[in-house]
């Protein structure tokens, strides 16, 4: 898709889109490219304006897979992919969730098979399974990023002030925990100070888990690293950062981020690096062996 074929450009592609920035993204630069987009955007996650900005847009509830399914087979779309985040807290565990979601057969029934075989609730596990119901229904995912592979961030020191070997220490630190954590899909981030753990990313995500640690070490000047899981699918959950998580490590006094070179989306990469030079933080992209 990197390099589509005129006659494969005409296809519509689908987009399931979830918060932030990224599916507005991909959207301007598959429609720069000729490329109509046939959205859905997940209820109470997808930015509204996204609407502006693709060939048709429909709403629909996080739990309406057959809806879904359906919004895209009509627009004969063959090919989808996902951006944005899912707050998975926000469904999962609300009160009276089953009410608040209103699944549909199609997803309550796949929700019953996974209850019944005692599945794991990891994020990986859960996104597979939609990605096999789509497929049920002739529709392949592919990764936003073949459209817009300039997002991952390159390698190198992205802000004028450079990590200190201290800082370069704990930064080899959290790699391998961070990348533990991705392997057994607990998160992707961990924040550490003088090589010592502050706080590892759950479920909270990882602006949340950086104010965390910011509460338990008042002094400030702590590392934050982030990384891809090992077995890091490229269509789903890719590590991403934007003046968002810039805000929060400024808040929590946060001094050096440090992401994963080339697996890494940077949203705004401009304004991101502009935001933490003006705050004397350091965005360093590396690769690091994960032990």
């Amino acid at each position: 898709m990197s390099r589509l074929s005129a006659e494969r450009s005409r296809e519509p592609i689908g987009l399931l889109a979830g918060s932030g920035r990224f599916p507005l993204l991909f959207a301007e630069k598959a429609r720069a490219l000729g490329i109509p987009v046939v959205c859905v955007g997940i209820r109470h996650e997808a930015p509204p304006e996204l609407a502006q900005h693709v060939e048709r847009f429909y709403w629909s509830g996080i739990a309406r897979l057959n809806r879904m399914i359906r919004c895209f087979r009509r627009e004969g779309v063959k090919r989808i992919v996902m951006a944005g985040k899912i707050h998975k807290h926000r469904f999962l565990y609300a009160p009276w969730r089953t009410l608040q979601l209103l699944p549909d057969v199609r997803t309550a029934w796949l929700w019953l098979k996974r209850m019944i075989r005692k599945t794991k609730n990891r994020d990986d596990d859960l996104l597979l399974a939609v990605i096999d119901e789509f497929r049920k229904d002739g529709m392949d995912f592919d990764s936003a990023l073949s459209i817009c592979p300039e997002l991952l961030v390159q390698p190198g020191v992205l802000t004028r002030r450079r990590p200190s070997r201290a800082e370069e220490a704990d930064i080899a630190f959290g790699w391998g925990l961070a990348k533990e954590m991705g392997r057994l899909d607990v998160g992707q981030s961990v924040a550490v100070k003088e090589r010592a753990v502050l706080a590892v990313e759950a479920i909270e995500g990882t602006d949340r888990a950086i104010r965390r640690a910011g509460e338990l070490c008042p002094s400030g000047g702590f590392t934050v690293v982030k990384v891809a899981k090992p077995q890091q699918d490229m269509r789903f959950d890719v590590p991403t950062i934007g003046p968002a998580t810039i805000e929060s490590m400024v808040a929590a006094g946060a001094r050096v981020l440090a992401i994963e070179a080339c697996k890494t989306i940077v949203i705004d990469q401009e304004e991101t690096v502009a935001l933490a030079d003006r705050h004397g933080l350091t965005i360093t992209a590396v690769n690091l062996p994960s032990c």
